[in-house]
């Protein structure tokens, strides 16, 4: 029988011993377990750039898979701990919005909320839902607890705007969902969007005030240096790019400013 594999997203960082807390939760309940460190580093409470990487990370794991997320500002108020299934495998945070895009794009079955405390650390803490909660939620559904054992099945989870796409007529109303290290804007539109729009080789766009063209590519290089494109990256979502250039610098974007796509 394989190993369960589970996987951690955090904004703790390296620096304190929180990540080996969760970690020694999860092997004391599952010590069969396979951890995978997703990313530590994650923008303090930024719950969009944790919804990233998370849904980047998760279609490359095998079926089954338990991921969890916490990047949790609101941790101990009115937000509910959540284990969603889906077609893939199993995600487990707060209902935040970080887990909305790897399930929503994984295909979410069931959604349940996290109540059973005999399947929590005894007396888990109102700050650290990671180790208490979450943690041995993972390690528990790792060692073959069925998801409907953990609490009330619910039909909604949180949706934040970098989630959403609107559509109005023939364009789509998204946003930059992440701006990586070389400038490329990653906005939350797919290849969905796209062909629903019967986009091909050429899409119209709005960035901020700038009303262009966009040659959609499949490489960098297929446009001339300096000039703007549209590609879709390596994991899945339209990429606002410059060849050899940072294009949130050239149209002096920032991550959550909206983007809208129609066709050429």
């Amino acid at each position: 029988m394989p190993r369960p594999i589970i996987t951690l997203t955090t904004d703790f960082g390296l620096k304190d011993p929180y990540v080996a807390e969760m970690k020694g939760v999860i092997l004391s309940i599952s010590p069969n377990a396979t951890i995978v460190d997703i990313t530590h580093d994650v923008k303090k409470f930024d719950v969009r750039m944790g919804a990233f990487a998370l849904a980047s990370a998760v279609p490359y794991f095998p079926r089954g898979t338990v991921h969890v997320a916490v990047v949790d500002p609101s941790v101990g108020a009115e937000r509910h701990p959540l284990l969603i299934q889906t077609k893939g495998g199993f995600l487990i945070g707060p209902d935040n919005g970080v887990l909305a895009l790897g399930a929503t794009n994984q295909g979410i079955e069931h959604v349940f909320r996290i109540t059973n405390q005999k399947l929590m650390l005894p007396k888990p803490s109102n700050t650290f839902h990671g180790r208490d909660v979450f943690a041995p939620a993972a390690a528990h559904l790792a060692n073959g607890i069925s998801a409907e054992e953990f609490g009330l099945e619910i039909h909604r989870i949180k949706k934040p705007q970098f989630a959403r796409i609107i559509k109005r007529g023939s364009m789509f109303i998204g946003e930059a969902l992440y701006i990586d290290s070389f400038g490329n804007i990653i906005t939350n539109f797919t290849l969905k969007e796209l062909e629903s729009l019967n986009i091909g080789t050429e899409a119209k766009a709005k960035i901020k005030r700038n009303k262009l063209k966009l040659r959609i590519c499949r490489a960098y290089a297929e446009e001339r240096n300096a000039k703007p494109l549209a590609i879709i990256g390596s994991h899945g979502f339209l990429e606002i790019s410059v060849n050899q250039g940072s294009a949130a610098g050239y149209f002096k974007m920032k991550e959550g400013n909206s983007i809208t796509i129609y066709h050429a």
